[in-house]
């Protein structure tokens, strides 16, 4: 984490330079933005939320041990004898902070973005770079204009690779992100449907996700889904960084020659040297693909094949994304409740139909959210495209849910398809039903919380 004094402080970002006189020899180490996890030594940082101003909590923080505090200088009545850090924004401050932070590292940085699987795909890669590397990565949901600056100011002064995901809802905010962390090598993982509410199309979206490649300088590296024509299309012509595609097609630079699946992960081989098998820990072809995207990674960054390989078969994920959890009576318990979106349910739906187990399988499918105009039709296409010889029955919860239900009757009719507008007698049905060997997939957007359907149903 950053430790600086606050004399070095101030050649990195503003603030009133009057305390340097007083505190300029006062080191912070870390920052922080919740009184709850406030470590010793830590720089503060106060905001205006809706329910509670931070800087009312300034005081209780060097209570428990701050080395400094900002203050934002609009706020009345900043403490006295203390070293408190004037500046005109507490939020432009971090950022500006962090930008400066990351310019005085030395080390490799991986941006990765993308409408699904960038949290996965993080995971991944960070798992390939420590076998070479000090990695650390974005943990949670941090990545965005205020959680990825919080992210650099985490990173150890020896760690060699840093994994940032970036996030986003609307045009410009990956590239302000991309400009503060500068990645040499950047990740694009797929363009799906998420934020059309925002963005408006697919190609608005793609628009949006390139924005990536602004951070990147000409030794850097944009990697991305060959497969998406909206990107192919976007990336002809000269470019002042490298590119690296990938994919299932054979037009892409790198590419799976072969994929087993297994109810434990995926077995696959890529075109680089198919005498090489690689083994990922989760389930669903989709996440070849976002193993294919951290082979290239590891590869660019000077690791050997069999050091990506290790990496990959060691990859702990993120919770609720693809997460197999022992259920009730005997059963598997797919928990992918993080996040969902069209793409991202469908990739998700194949993976439960492929399973080739003997017992029943089960959906439980939730709304998928910030869809826009075209919500609707999304959902109802979602359960049209469900098959019935595949699944024994699916389960929907929410408003729109109710969509998905009604597109699945169309070709399963009315028995086994249920629609709900409350978890317990969705969880009740299941209990009811649920035996040895069967398979439950749980999905939905993060909103509807569907992860209190998979701690109901698991192994206690």
């Amino acid at each position: 984490m950053i430790k600086r004094s606050i004399k070095q402080l101030s050649e990195m970002f503003q603030f009133d330079q009057k305390i340097l006189d007083a505190f300029g020899d006062t080191e912070i180490q870390g920052v922080c933005i919740d009184t709850r996890k406030l470590q010793k030594g830590n720089l503060f940082i106060p905001f205006k939320g809706e329910k509670i101003d931070g800087h009312t909590l300034v005081k209780d923080a060097f209570e428990k041990g701050a080395s400094a505090a900002l203050w934002e200088k609009d706020v009345p009545n900043p403490p006295q004898d203390v070293p408190v850090l004037l500046v005109d924004s507490s939020m432009e401050a971090v950022q500006e902070l962090s930008k400066s932070y990351r310019n005085q590292l030395d080390l490799k940085v991986v941006g990765v973005t993308g409408s699904n699987g960038k949290t996965t795909t993080k995971d991944m890669i960070a798992a390939v770079l420590g076998t070479g590397f000090k990695v650390q990565k974005t943990e949670g949901n941090y990545n965005n204009h205020l959680g990825l600056p919080l992210t650099l100011l985490s990173i150890e002064e020896d760690t060699k690779a840093v994994v940032l995901e970036m996030g986003m809802s609307a045009r410009g905010e990956i590239e302000f992100l991309t400009k503060l962390a500068r990645p040499d090598i950047a990740v694009i993982t797929n363009i799906g449907e998420s934020h059309l509410q925002d963005l408006g199309s697919r190609e608005g979206i793609a628009e949006a996700k390139l924005e990536i490649a602004l951070g990147l300088g000409e030794e850097g590296t944009l990697v991305y889904f060959g497969d998406e024509p909206l990107l192919q299309e976007r990336l002809q012509g000269c470019r002042p960084y490298q590119l690296q595609s990938f994919g299932q097609s054979e037009n892409n630079d790198v590419y799976p020659v072969e994929v087993n699946s297994t109810e434990d992960g995926n077995h696959f081989r890529v075109n680089i040297n198919p005498d090489i098998e690689f083994f990922v820990p989760v389930m669903g072809i989709h996440n070849v693909m976002n193993a294919v995207s951290a082979v290239i990674v590891g590869s660019k960054l000077g690791l050997d094949l069999e050091k990506i390989k290790t990496g990959l078969a060691g990859l702990k994920l993120t919770a609720m994304r693809m997460e197999k959890v022992a259920g009730i009576n005997g059963s598997v318990i797919i928990n992918d409740a993080y996040n969902a979106s069209p793409t991202s349910m469908r990739a998700a739906i194949r993976l439960a139909e492929e399973q080739t187990g003997s017992g029943k399988k089960y959906l439980v499918l939730g709304d998928m959210l910030e869809l826009g105009d075209k919500e609707k039709e999304f959902h109802l296409q979602t359960g049209r495209e469900i098959d019935p010889e595949k699944i024994t029955e699916v389960f929907t919860y929410g408003e729109r849910g109710m969509w998905i239900a009604e597109g699945a009757r169309e070709r399963f009719g009315e028995e086994r398809v249920h629609a709900l507008l409350d978890k317990e007698p969705l969880i009740e049905a299941l209990k009811s039903k649920v035996n040895e060997k069967d398979f439950i997939l749980v999905k939905a957007s993060r909103g509807m919380k569907l992860e209190d359907i998979v701690h109901a149903l698991e192994s206690k």
